[in-house]
């Protein structure tokens, strides 16, 4: 993506602000304010709502900060409903932008469109869903789907790592995990045990990807999922699982998403603009700045990069959108 179009801020960005942006990440709702800015730019001013996926959101929360430096009076607010949650507010018209670590279902659409609330998708980013364990866990590196799948499948009696595999110990099985408005749960669900929202229920559920983070580090026998970034800002405390789909142990990481031997625990990250918004000048010039600085937004935050096709779509869909703004 050519960024050298237009004069943007990214590249003066402090390590301490993008330590800022992944603290504020996990904080539920974020205001982006700063009393910096290019002079170069045209000064806007107004809001941009952003709610949705916890995973996504400190990909639109970084993008907030850095827009932030060239666009001080244009207040972009960041929510975590999860992306289901996120959906719901959406469709009703309460938000411009919905974050999605899924793409937008059957149901959703006929909410929005009963609302005539209109959209359009951009995939901005790649995950890997990670299956961690504690770091001491020493006995296993890698587990198979279905593995996976006899373990949170729904009415599953697994509560023992034995029970997974006679080699492994005699070692309670402690579960954590994302709530159902969760589009981590509902990829995981759909690409483990075969159907969307098919899981067993006895785990720990949360809203917040931390409360499974914290969960297991605690924990010498417990296991979690939630996407890559999480797992890459807390490696210190966590031990990533290689996956078996039936082809060998692959380790979640930027080169086997890219080049799809992660399977099928990867998946793309989208942002839903709805077309009204996009006719404001605030928003429009928001999605176009997070769609130019993606790869950098990508990296501060420790995401997996679109592959070279991915970015030649992004590029389409970005100058589709601007024409059709007029």
């Amino acid at each position: 993506m050519d960024a050298s179009k237009r004069p943007r801020a990214i590249a003066g960005v402090t390590m301490l602000a993008l330590v800022s942006v992944l603290t504020l990440s996990s904080c539920g709702t974020i205001d982006a304010w700063s009393e910096t800015g290019s002079a170069e730019e045209k000064k806007l001013a107004g809001r941009v709502r952003v709610d949705g996926s916890s995973t996504v959101a400190p990909l639109s929360t970084a993008a907030a900060q850095f827009y932030a430096m060239e666009q001080p009076k244009v207040k972009v607010t960041v929510g975590t409903s999860g992306t289901g949650g996120g959906f719901k507010k959406f469709c009703a018209g309460e938000t411009d932008i919905a974050d999605a670590s899924r793409v937008i279902k059957d149901t959703e659409k006929a909410a929005c469109e009963k609302n005539n609330v209109k959209h359009d998708e951009l995939s901005i980013a790649n995950d890997a869903l990670t299956v961690v364990v504690n770091k001491n866990v020493h006995w296993v590196d890698c587990l198979s789907t279905e593995q996976l799948k006899k373990i949170w499948k729904p009415g599953s009696e697994i509560t023992n790592w034995q029970q997974v595999d006679p080699k492994f110990p005699d070692e309670p099985l402690k579960l954590f995990g994302p709530d159902t408005d969760s589009g981590t749960f509902d990829y995981f669900t759909k690409a483990i045990n075969g159907k969307e929202g098919a899981s067993r229920t006895d785990y720990r559920s949360t809203a917040d990807d931390n409360d499974t983070v914290r969960g297991v580090s605690r924990s010498r026998s417990a296991m979690g999922y939630f996407g890559f970034s999480y797992f890459e800002g807390n490696q210190s405390n966590l031990k990533s699982l290689m996956i078996n789909d039936g082809d060998g142990c692959v380790v979640p990481s930027i080169s086997s998403v890219q080049n799809g031997t992660y399977k099928p625990l990867s998946r793309p990250l989208f942002i839903y603009p709805t077309t009204k918004a996009l006719k404001r000048p605030e928003v429009e010039d928001f999605i176009e700045y997070f769609v130019e600085h993606h790869e950098q937004i990508t990296a501060s935050t420790q995401f997996i990069p679109l592959n070279s096709e991915q970015e030649d779509k992004l590029e389409a869909d970005l100058k589709r959108l601007k024409k059709a703004a007029g």
